[in-house]
């Protein structure tokens, strides 16, 4: 049988942790990115004016510091592994994410198939931030009826790993979900529940990791 294993970052792949902190810790404004995170789990701020928000303080973001941010970042143990085996089964691996798509791109590297993010100007930034082009959690479900689309397969081929609000909507409409250190956003509705810092034992409740 052929899958489709969808990951988000933020919280997910990342630990206790996202990409807008991570590039905010290497400008030193994570106390403002803080505030907006806060916002945003409280209903106070769209995807959109979050990000309009976040870019106004990352004006001065270069490669450099996005990559540091990359590099430096919290990410769950086995996660090379964990795609590795998806890959040698047959299988198809992604990541959807809310988080600006030059970080979630980064993940092609690792051995995703598609990585998927939010579209974002260039960096260093010379033109301004689309709010259109800003994903949100309904988006998350489009972007995996694309990419089932594209590998040939459908929604009840795949399997969404996600800690958060922002995947409520992706678990509702796959047949297998993996709520991995999570809030009650989607602990309870997934299919299983996982607390650690290692993919591959998330990955060993889908019933696949030898």
């Amino acid at each position: 049988m052929t899958r489709l294993h969808l990951f988000d970052l933020d919280g997910t792949l990342i630990h206790g942790s996202a990409a807008a902190i991570e590039i905010s810790r290497q400008l030193g404004v994570e106390r403002e990115i803080g505030e907006l995170e806060r916002a945003f789990a409280d209903g106070e701020l769209s995807t959109a004016q979050f990000a309009v928000r976040a870019c106004a303080l990352w004006g001065e973001l270069t490669e450099r510091q996005v990559a540091a941010a990359f590099e430096g970042a919290p990410w769950l143990a086995g996660i090379h592994e964990v795609w590795a085996d998806i890959r040698e089964r047959g299988e198809r691996c992604a990541v959807i994410s809310l988080s600006p798509g030059f970080f979630v791109e980064r993940l092609l590297e690792w051995g995703a198939d598609a990585a998927r993010g939010s579209r974002w100007p260039a960096v260093p930034f010379r033109e301004p931030l689309d709010p259109e082009g800003i994903l949100t959690p309904a988006a998350k479900v489009r972007i995996a009826d694309e990419l089932c689309a594209k590998f040939g397969l459908s929604r009840e081929d795949c399997v969404a790993y996600g800690d958060s609000m922002s995947d409520a909507e992706l678990f509702a409409v796959v047949p297998v979900s993996i709520a991995v250190n999570a809030d009650h956003h989607v602990s309870e509705i997934a299919s299983h529940g996982y607390t650690g810092r290692d993919l591959r034992e998330a990955y060993e409740l889908v019933g696949s990791y030898q």
